[in-house]
């Protein structure tokens, strides 16, 4: 029997931290809003490009919490401090806990959910909260006037401003250049 083969995955910028990732899952493409997230095929890319997708089923309910994860994800990182998003990650917080082991390899953590349809949903909010406690200055949205996707910035210097310069970089390069020589 063939290994099955993993799906392919459209989004334009990958790799991303879980709950960066989750909020790229919506991206632009010649200005049209794109969503890899509308249905049962789109949540088994995603998980499978996460290494989640032998841990949780791409069903409906874990696709409705992870868009609730979403929602609430992208309220809190675009308006950062807001009561309303805060309590939205709360209540998806509130799906899992820690449980405290000990290992072979000494103490460890193992996350536990009463019901696995939110551990996905649940294991991104829990990521944010990571990024948080690292560098909650380093979560940052891409600053290319038409770009939605987000990105943790792990440059030396912290300055990186593109979610990809191959991409929104150049393209801010070329604009500014063509800005220039129009001015000439």
């Amino acid at each position: 029997m063939p290994a099955a083969r993993t799906p392919h995955d459209p989004r334009p910028l990958t790799g991303e931290p879980l709950s960066l990732d989750l909020l790229n899952t919506v991206w632009m493409h010649d200005g049209v809003r794109q969503d890899l997230l509308t249905d049962t095929g789109g949540l088994g890319v995603w998980l499978a490009a996460n290494g989640l997708g032998a841990r949780f089923t791409a069903d409906g309910p874990t696709l409705e919490h992870v868009l609730r994860a979403r929602e609430a994800l992208a309220s809190v990182v675009d308006s950062p401090g807001d009561p309303a998003g805060i309590a939205r990650v709360d209540e998806v917080l509130s799906h899992g806990r820690i449980r405290a082991t000990l290992t072979g390899e000494g103490p460890g953590e193992e996350p536990e959910f009463a019901d696995p349809a939110w551990g996905a949903a649940w294991l991104a909010a829990r990521d944010y909260l990571n990024l948080l406690t690292a560098a909650p200055d380093r979560i940052r949205g891409c600053a290319h006037e038409a770009c939605v996707l987000h990105f943790f910035d792990t440059s030396r210097n912290g300055t990186r401003r593109w979610c990809s310069m191959a991409a929104c970089g150049n393209r801010a390069k070329a604009s500014r250049h063509y800005a220039r020589s129009r001015e000439s």
